[in-house]
């Protein structure tokens, strides 16, 4: 039988949907693209805005159009955190949520035996421990992710997170260098380590996401280990001083902002002001070797005046964050902020999403302006036309350079000649 994964949101959704193919493939499916006909197709979900819900239920109603005779599988976080909204899906064979993604073959051979509709669910518990279940291959890519914690304890007011993943919990040091070992023999030379609160693994434990980098860096064919998104609250000097010794880490930090007022932060339940992010990005420049600082930004979160606006506007640009990705609030059921009254009008947020967008949008600019000269190691990845190969630096900085001869899963020194709105030119040396 043939197998389709369709997956929306984080990096760890996509590791997810991998452990997925793996598994179906362990049991004789095929992998597909959306150019064959799938038998059974998995629809991974997120949930972490409005627009993900919206996205979700189109995506499998699209699915089902196209391929009427396929049997599709809604799984992921938007029908965790709420099995209404999953389970009125009805275009979906099968219904379920991350917590039981292990089941999810065993629901695919009953439904192919019975042809019953499935809505399954099981919940997130205190106790839980870590799935862990591993990939072997991230199949043509570059790079591969590896998921080592899951849950988020934050609790900030306007996210449902937590109820569609539960309380943190880590992956052991012992199966994450068996993944990374596994992945190194597949070629990948770049591992990216990923969670839902990162920053929070080992909690509980004696070892923490220091020792998850160093445990990754003693595999020799990885060459390179990169960060998802981290807490600012957690980055503490030590932490920091570790990773600068590490030779394999790159210094990218996608340090979640959400926002620079510290009003707006505190109504957020963020555990952090504006001073103190301020202090950790100056503290990133003097410990690491060009970095580069990413981000998201919330604009129009529930009681945010135009001067609290105008603050996180201001703070953004003050960082020069190399990219930021800008989005508005959406009222989330069963979160805090979705009782607030000073509610933001649609106006308002799409007007202030534009002007945080632009002022972001110069930041990377500058950015990418301040890496002309330089020369960086580049992991390059994709032919493009015309002879161009794309590539990234340690910083994430997107580079092309021509070549003619292929540079594919190679790390080449290249020095910058110039640099256009979200990428930069560069030469071999």
């Amino acid at each position: 039988m043939k197998l389709l994964t369709v997956t929306l949101g984080c990096k760890v959704n996509q590791y997810e949907s991998n452990v997925l193919r793996s598994v179906f493939e362990k049991n004789g499916f095929e992998y597909v693209d959306k150019n064959d006909i799938p038998d059974v197709i998995i629809v991974n979900s997120c949930t972490v805005t409005a627009e993900s819900d919206r996205k979700t239920r189109q995506t499998v109603r699209k699915m089902r159009r196209k391929y009427p005779e396929s049997i599709i599988v809604l799984t992921g976080c938007m029908p965790q955190a709420a099995h209404q909204k999953g389970e009125s899906v009805l275009e979906a064979d099968i219904v379920t949520g991350n917590r039981s993604n292990d089941k999810i073959l065993n629901m695919v051979k009953d439904y192919i035996s019975t042809k019953e509709r499935t809505v399954f669910f099981e919940e997130h518990e205190n106790n839980e421990q870590f799935c862990c279940s591993t990939v072997t291959d991230f199949y043509e890519k570059t790079r591969a992710f590896l998921k080592i914690e899951d849950g988020c304890e934050n609790y900030c007011t306007y996210c449902i997170i937590p109820k569609a993943r539960g309380v943190v919990r880590s992956k052991p040091l012992e199966v994450i260098k068996q993944e990374a070992a596994t992945l190194a023999d597949k070629g990948y030379k770049e591992i990216v380590l990923v969670g839902i609160n990162l920053s929070a693994y080992g909690k509980g434990t004696e070892y923490d996401l220091c020792d998850a980098v160093y445990t990754v860096s003693e595999i020799e064919g990885i060459k390179r280990i990169r960060l998802g998104s981290v807490e600012p609250d957690l980055m503490t000097d030590e932490f920091m001083k570790k990773l600068s010794l590490n030779k394999k880490f790159c210094p990218q930090f996608h340090l979640s902002l959400q926002s620079g007022c510290d009003e707006t932060l505190k109504r957020m339940n963020r555990h952090y002001d504006a001073a103190f992010y301020r202090d950790l990005v100056n503290r990133i420049r003097c410990n690491f070797n060009n970095p580069s600082i990413t981000t998201d930004i919330m604009v129009g979160f529930a009681g945010e005046t135009d001067e609290e606006f105008d603050k996180s506007r201001s703070f953004a640009e003050e960082i020069g964050f190399a990219r930021a990705h800008v989005f508005v609030y959406s009222k989330r059921e069963g979160t805090f902020a979705a009782s607030l009254k000073e509610q933001v009008s649609d106006d308002k947020k799409s007007k202030r999403a534009r002007l945080m967008s632009e002022t972001v949008k110069n930041t990377e600019k500058q950015f990418l302006l301040s890496q002309v000269g330089l020369v960086c190691p580049v992991l390059f990845e994709t032919k493009q036309k015309d002879g161009l190969f794309e590539g990234y630096t340690e910083n994430y900085t997107q580079v092309f350079v021509k070549s003619s001869r292929p540079l594919e899963g190679e790390i080449i020194n290249v020095r910058i000649t110039d640099s256009y709105d979200t990428y930069c030119i560069g030469e071999i040396i």
